[in-house]
């Protein structure tokens, strides 16, 4: 009894972070879509890129059917109805979109796709690095193919400042505490506090990893 409550609570934990990490890129695509100007079917199509394109590649990498989103359609409703809210409310408060705008969502959606990420490969039984790229590509994947949908390099390469090696270090952490004997869900909790933390770190201190520099 006691396994099959704490595998159900891992369940519900789990489906919370992915649920709040598809709203936080859902609108981080929506805000990139309106900076572009984006018309309803483009604001739309680039939040459903944002806010499940990681998770199809990691879906896809680790053999799993159907990709989430097709088992919890309520996250495509819940993607569509906040792209048409975002939208409304955003043209009637005439608020001023810009890339600074989009950094917050994108923050917190990195962390929480990161730790789901690895949760579900290490419940495939996944080795620990494919764990902590898992989590890695579910986390930073949706964004690139949103700037790529409108027409940037990705943030996630051009900024030179920590993205996926934020969601690295998270997700070790993760793989790091799972043989600790803590609550299950405290691995995930400690990878999402430490990928978001660390990119709101790199964003205020203005820290930079090496790029490459052409004379």
């Amino acid at each position: 009894m006691i396994s099959v409550t704490s595998a159900s609570f891992l369940d519900t934990a789990r489906q919370l972070l992915e649920v709040a990490a598809t709203l936080a890129f859902a609108l981080s695509g929506v805000i990139k879509a309106a900076h572009k100007r984006l018309d309803a079917v483009g604001v739309c199509v680039v939040a459903f890129l944002a806010a499940f394109g990681g998770g199809t590649l990691r879906d896809l990498l680790l053999d799993q059917r159907p990709f989430f989103w097709v088992r919890h359609v309520e996250f495509v409703w819940g993607t569509m109805g906040l792209s048409v809210r975002a939208m409304l409310f955003l043209r009637q408060r005439h608020f001023r979109i810009t890339e600074r705008a989009m950094l917050w969502p994108d923050m917190l959606g990195l962390g929480l796709f990161a730790a789901v990420g690895v949760d579900i490969a290490a419940e495939a039984g996944m080795p620990a690095l494919i764990c902590v790229m898992m989590g890695v590509i579910t986390g930073v994947f949706g964004g690139v193919l949103r700037d790529l949908m409108c027409g940037e390099i990705p943030q996630a390469f051009r900024d030179h400042q920590p993205y996926a090696v934020c969601a690295f270090i998270g997700g070790w952490m993760d793989v790091g505490l799972r043989g600790w004997g803590l609550p299950e869900a405290m691995p995930m909790l400690a990878c999402v506090l430490v990928t978001a933390g660390l990119r709101s770190l790199a964003l205020w201190r203005g820290w930079r990893i090496p790029h490459w520099r052409v004379d």
